[in-house]
């Protein structure tokens, strides 16, 4: 059974459940207990499955560790500690893992040597010991690596893949049977993606060769649903989830955070003024704080601040840059000048957002949305580095969408609301790595492993039949993935229903490809006349279709075809690109915010609406308008500067005089409309639900319409809405679209996706990454790398072979489990499509002479670039001009 917890219990009954030489210690060390503490210490003396969430700096760590510390002390003062693993901490960042090194060390030690004063020559005499610990990750030397075999530490240290190693190393395991606890930390960054569901398997494997029940702790920041958490840690029995406990505690730290706008007016302000108040602003934050952390979202935006900041107020090395493309070595430099109070400030793009130590931080800024609550919840929580300070911080907004975006996310995040996660269901790529894993050590009855994946929450409504399909493709029981050089790495003999390793080199495989991040590198773009241009991020292929026009070093290509690790163009003629080059580093906007969002559209249109109908044109859109004192009293329930009211109330009060209606999510605004650069035309879904759903919307709508006008069409997708373009000279009316819509949402739309999806990049590299994740092409074979390239071509071949034997083979199958769950949303966009069928969202249509105001950011999304961004501003400009040309001709 899952609950929560209710009532803290008191200081004198949680310390209680402590040694009396732990106890002082922390006694001595910290005046009081902080909120997780008061429950955590009783409920896992008792042994219970725990899932604590709390913001940083609130002790979640010591919640987790300490009573296991006292427990470790117990048996060291009987004489009973052996040199056994106890408790397993994992973490899914090797940077924290040193952290907890650290900072355990220290207590470990001094409450030690506590012990030692007290008891003298009797610690030899009843073998009283130092409770251990050690890290073990990919960076942990083969000389320590084998100390640790000889004598185990006490409390291990490690990664989801380490473990996963240790599993089937025959020496270690065996000191992993001692186990107790095992402490899960940033479940959060885990529980909704593969690396998460790999360790939830890990876990069971554990339980199954422990002699005892292991109590498991989770601990994370930012949570929703908290009982998903709680089921993914615990795990399930018999069909039902194990008991948990619920430790609530994630809002225990206050937020003072705001929204600003650097001008009233986002769309005519020079670009140089912006940018100046832009870092003036920041200027004045970074002198008024000791520390600060400024994110960024992409890596590109994270350099670009910092040569700002040095260039205009001569920073020098007071201020640093912390991504993923810079070195482990920089990274810890970084991260260790923070500690020490030694930085005045880091600019990051996601890296500095999860829990590594870096001190306490006074203030945080966010530039641009970051596209989630939780997200923002997680970032704002690194201010304040003690479970009574409060978070400040700052979101400092540069267009109108990303404004009323932020607005509603922090408005959100204050109401205490989180964007749901999701964990993965039947990764059939991530069982086949565990079931190869299995049979190395044991030799296994069908049914039993079957029960032991089935206890992981990941897998807990596993069908049999994919389980056995998966034991026929490792055994190699199909003669025509031979050919394709796929052979068997275990035996399953079907009569006697049971599977084993299968031969000599099936552990070095194992051991040398385990894991679920995949390879990738750099794509080489070539013209079709082979002329090399320059290169692109492998992940930035995947988004691309024949046709898209993109960015690369300041002139437009339209992408034709890739060949392995190899993209082929030819130079664009259009004026504008379809796709900017950072689109995949962008985080999506969450479903949660995107809905959040569409009820503000709908309740503040309404206000504008009545404003609109009270005043005179001149009031609203005059050079001393202002905004209406009942708009800015509805919008004084937000914290945001009156630029940002301004800029708010511009741009519905445009967009309800051009248009006359704003979409919501309840409706959806279809505009037909032409391009005023060219002669394309448009037609623009204003759906706010977020890319990942409007990425399936888009393909299912754009197959349909295609069909019934006979047309190629062009599609631009973001969080907003997609836009479809094409240069054919065509006409819609309402009778075309409800054809549109009545075909798409009558059915399923997985078959046509299916189609679509089969040929493009995102599929041949989904497919890869799962491949190599199933062992059916090898990233390392017998110590030799093998090329991402290689296994690009490799992967194409097997997918062919494979579905000669059966097109919904289970790596096929998981490829577009993985496309459909993970990249998009499918599961909601047909909810979406049904609740249109129903009626519950509306949709209407209208057609405009030039795109209406909240259709500008959808038609210049491809912009969105560095070079680009001067275009972009004339072209909004120009747009925004047109547009209000036809409002004041009224």
């Amino acid at each position: 059974m899952i609950e929560f917890a209710k009532e803290p219990y008191p200081d004198e009954q949680s310390l209680s459940v402590l040694n009396s030489y732990v106890r002082d210690w922390f006694t001595k060390n910290f005046n009081e207990l902080t909120p997780p503490q008061k429950y955590a210490f009783k409920l896992i003396s008792e042994k219970r499955n725990i899932l604590i969430t709390a913001p940083t700096g609130s002790g979640k760590t010591m919640s987790g560790f300490l009573t296991i510390i006292s427990r470790l002390f117990d048996y060291s003062l009987k004489g009973k500690l052996e040199d056994k693993v106890y408790c397993i901490y994992i973490s899914p960042l090797r940077a924290l893992n040193n952290d907890i090194h650290k900072n355990l060390t220290k207590p470990l030690d001094e409450i030690y040597d506590n012990i030692v004063k007290e008891k003298g020559v009797e610690i030899i005499k009843n073998n009283i010991k130092k409770v251990t610990i050690g890290v073990r990750t990919g960076d942990t030397t083969q000389q320590e690596r084998h100390k640790m075999l000889v004598k185990p530490p006490n409390i291990l240290v490690t990664t989801p893949e380490s473990l996963a190693i240790l599993l089937n190393s025959p020496k270690f395991v065996e000191n992993l049977k001692t186990a107790e606890y095992i402490i899960i930390d940033e479940i959060h960054e885990l529980a909704n993606n593969k690396r998460g569901v790999h360790l939830a398997l890990s876990v069971e494997r554990l339980q199954h060769v422990a002699d005892s029940r292991i109590a498991r702790v989770g601990l994370g920041a930012t949570l929703f649903p908290l009982e998903e958490a709680a089921k993914f840690l615990a795990g399930y029995d018999d069909g039902k989830p194990r008991d948990c406990i619920i430790v609530d505690a994630s809002w225990s730290k206050k937020l003072d955070i705001n929204v600003i706008s650097p001008a009233k007016d986002l769309i005519y302000t020079k670009e140089d003024k912006i940018e100046d108040a832009t870092y003036n602003e920041i200027n004045d934050i970074i002198k008024s704080s000791k520390a600060t952390l400024i994110f960024t979202n992409t890596r590109s935006g994270t350099e670009r601040v910092v040569f700002n900041l040095k260039r205009r107020f001569k920073y020098g090395e007071d201020v640093a840059a912390h991504h993923s493309s810079l070195s482990r070595e920089s990274r810890l430099e970084v991260e260790e000048l923070l500690k020490k109070g030694n930085l005045k400030c880091a600019v990051s793009s996601t890296s500095l957002e999860l829990g590594v130590d870096i001190g306490s931080i006074e203030n945080v800024v966010q530039l641009g949305s970051p596209k989630s609550v939780t997200r923002a919840v997680q970032r704002f929580g690194r201010a304040g580095h003690s479970f009574k300070a409060v978070a400040k911080g700052e979101m400092i907004i540069l267009n109108r969408d990303d404004l009323v975006e932020c607005t509603i996310m922090l408005d959100a995040a204050l109401k205490r609301h989180l964007d749901s996660f999701r964990v993965p269901q039947n990764a059939l790529d991530v069982l086949s790595q565990h079931i190869v894993g299995m049979s190395l050590s044991d030799k296994w009855d069908v049914d039993k492993a079957l029960d032991l994946v089935r206890h992981a929450y990941p897998y807990h409504e596993l069908r049999k039949e994919d389980f056995v399909y998966l034991i026929n493709y490792l055994a190699g029981n199909y003669v025509g993935l031979e050919s394709r050089r796929v052979y068997g790495k275990i035996w399953y003999d079907e009569k006697e229903n049971a599977f084993g390793k299968r031969g000599k080199y099936t552990r070095v495989i194992y051991m040398l490809n385990l894991g679920t991040i995949p390879d990738e590198v750099a794509v080489n773009v070539f013209t079709v006349s082979n002329k090399w241009i320059g290169n692109i991020e492998e992940e930035f292929l995947t988004k691309l279709k024949p046709g898209d026009i993109f960015t690369l070093g300041g002139r437009l290509y339209k992408f034709e075809y890739a060949r392995g690790m190899k993209c082929f163009v030819t130079e664009a003629q259009a004026s504008s690109p379809t796709i900017p080059p950072w689109f995949s580093e962008q985080l999506p906007l969450s479903y949660e915010l995107a809905n959040e969002i569409g009820e503000f559209r709908a309740n503040f249109s309404g206000v504008v609406s009545d404003c609109i109908k009270e005043s005179k044109i001149k009031t609203i859109f005059g050079k001393k308008s202002a905004v209406p004192k009942k708009a800015d009293e509805f919008l004084s329930n937000f914290r945001i500067n009156d630029n940002a009211k301004s800029a708010i109330f511009g741009y519905f009060a445009e967009q309800l005089y051009f248009a006359k209606v704003v979409p919501n999510n309840k409706l959806i605004l279809v505009e037909f409309t032409k391009d005023v650069s060219s002669d394309k035309s448009y037609l623009i879904f204003h759906s706010l639900f977020g890319r990942r759903i409007n990425d399936a919307l888009s393909r299912a709508l754009a197959i349909q319409l295609g069909e019934i006008l006979d047309i190629d069409i062009g599609i631009m997708v973001s969080d907003n809405g997609f836009v479809f373009s094409t240069e054919e000279d065509i006409d819609i009316d309402k009778e075309t679209l409800d054809s549109l819509v009545s075909d798409v949402t009558s059915g399923s739309i997985v078959p046509m996706l299916k189609r679509n999806i089969r040929k493009t990049e995102l599929m041949k590299r989904r497919f890869r990454h799962v491949a190599a994740r199933s062992f059916m092409i090898l990233r390392n074979y017998k110590g030799y790398k093998i090329t991402v390239g290689r296994q690009q071509v490799n992967s194409q071949l097997v997918l062919n072979a494979a579905e000669e034997i059966d097109p919904n083979f289970p790596i096929i199958k998981e490829a577009y489990r993985e496309i459909f769950n993970d990249v998009m949303d499918l599961p909601r966009a047909e909810e979406i499509l049904a609740k249109i069928r129903k009626g519950e969202i509306k949709y209407k249509l209208i057609e405009t002479p030039v795109p209406s105001p909240f259709a500008h950011n959808l038609v210049t999304f491809g912009h969105a670039d560095v070079i680009l961004m001067k275009d972009r501003k004339k072209y909004l400009q120009s747009l925004h001009k047109l547009v209000m040309e036809r409002i004041k001709s009224k």
